[in-house]
This record gives structure tokens, sequence and C-alpha cells, in this order.
């Protein structure tokens, strides 16, 4: 949410590195998937008009948003089964898509992620005891059952210092500050409000990874390990847990050392089919 493909290029340089091939890929809403309320853009700024706007990805769905990253990986994989990493609230997504099409997954890799396979939506777990703590509520201008979107005003230099508390604490200054300079405004409400209907039949019969970073403000580590929990529940496989020393970001902070973790899972993917 918020993020678009940008954020994975200090880990596709590692990934070619290993001999792993990658896709980022913009989720709908997102990226070059995107766009902004006008208002964003109006000069002299109105945080009003700002803050009312209904969103241009108001209509976007974990739904929507899981058929389209369905399609990437179809094409990405030329129909074979992939490694797919989700980062935070792409989560949903990739939860969704799992359940959607198993078969193009070898693993589903959740990288501080929402997954929210227990009949409850995302947002129902944002009031949870686990999730006492976070940062990112406060970033909030809007009210998304207004404007449809989770909406931050990233123009406003004085709130940069929060984003960057939120989502990129320990990443260097020059870093975080053209990450924060690429965030879109709106992340799609619907990712949040979604009910998924998740079956052990489909969703569990993929294996998962979920990579917890133990230094996150953003999806407070309780709440990660809750949502492990969860995904075992319905699993026929349990989750593989691996810490990182890492705020929410991994990708900006650490790269090199998340790369070799998802290296390293594309490569047993690699021996199975060997061995087939």
């Amino acid at each position: 949410m918020w993020h678009g493909s940008w954020c994975w290029s200090r880990v596709t340089g590692p990934l070619a590195a290993l001999g792993v091939p990658s896709l980022a890929v913009d989720l709908e809403g997102h990226g070059l998937k995107g766009r902004s309320p006008e208002a964003r853009w109006s000069r002299p700024f109105d945080p009003a008009a700002f803050a009312a706007e209904a969103a241009p990805s108001a209509a976007v769905t974990a739904s929507s948003a899981a058929a389209e990253l369905v399609a990437e990986i179809r094409r990405a994989g030329g129909g074979r089964p992939c490694v797919v990493v989700v980062h935070s609230m792409a989560g949903v997504v990739g939860t969704a898509a799992a359940e959607l099409a198993p078969e193009l997954f070898a693993e589903l890799v959740y990288l501080a992620a929402f997954a929210p396979v227990s009949g409850a939506p995302v947002a129902a777990y944002l009031a949870e005891p686990e999730n006492a703590g976070e940062h990112v509520s406060a970033l909030l201008v809007a009210d998304p059952a207004a404007v449809g979107a989770l909406r931050q005003d990233t123009g406003n230099g004085f709130g940069h210092a929060a984003v960057r508390d939120a989502f990129y604490h320990d990443v260097d200054q020059e870093t975080a500050d053209a990450a924060i300079g690429l965030l879109g405004p709106d992340g799609p409400a619907g990712f949040a409000g979604e009910t998924l209907k998740i079956t052990s039949q489909r969703y569990g019969s993929v294996r998962h990874t979920y990579l917890v970073c133990t230094e996150d403000r953003a999806v407070p580590p309780a709440l990660q390990r809750r949502f492990i929990t969860e995904i075992d529940a319905v699993s026929a496989e349990p989750t593989t847990v691996i810490e990182l020393a890492s705020a929410h970001s991994p990708f900006l902070s650490v790269p090199e050392e998340f790369a070799a973790v998802v290296a390293a899972v594309y490569r047993a993917h690699e021996q199975v089919t060997a061995t087939v």
C-alpha cells in the first residue's frame, strides 16, 4: 500500500546475482496503475479539499487486485508455479490470489504482511491488541470510508519524519527521503475492508513462508505472529518462519540479506522440480 514496483529495485539486482529471475509488479491502484486525487496537485494546496476528494482507486478491492496479480504471475512464469513475495497490505492481495489460483504458487512468502485467512477483514485486526503501538494510523489525513482510501499527505515535508518512523526508521536518510518522495497518497480502502473466503482445499494447499520483521512499527511483530498461527490453522503444512532484525522495509534497509532469504526459498523449489 502506497508503494509500487520501485521499492524492490534494491532486491532485484542481488537476486539476479544469485541466479534468481524476478519480476516486481505494481498492484492495482499503485505505481503506474495508480492515480492521485486532483487536490494533491492544486496550488495553493487545500488540505480540506485533499481530505475530502474521492480516491481514484476507491473501486479497487483485494479481489480485483488479486485477479490482476494472478495474470501477472501466469505471464511471468508462463503458467508454471512461481515463488510470490508479498509485503504488508499486499499480503491481502497475495492471500486472495493464492485462493484464486493455487496452482500458480510454488510458495507464498509473506514479508511483515497481513494475512486475513480467518474470515475477518484486515480492518478488524487494526483494533486488536496485537496491533497496539503501530505508527501508521497517525499518518492518515482523511476518513477512509468517505474517500475510499487510506490517504497520506507526503507532500507535507513536516510529516516526513513520521513517515520515516513508521516505514523506514532503519533506512539511511537519503534513501528514506527518496522513498517517501515516491509514495502514492492513497491505499485502496477495499484492501482492508474486504472479507476473503479462504479454504484449506485451495489456499491451504500452498506452501507458506513468513518473514517476521522484529523491529516493525507498521505491522507489529505480535500481529505478524498471530497471522502465522491463523495461516497454520488452514494450511496442510506449517508455515516456515524466519526472523529479520529490521523495520518494515528490509528491501531498502537490508536488501542483500532479504534477497538471500528469497533465493533460498526459490532454490528449494528448484531442487524439488529437479528431483521430480
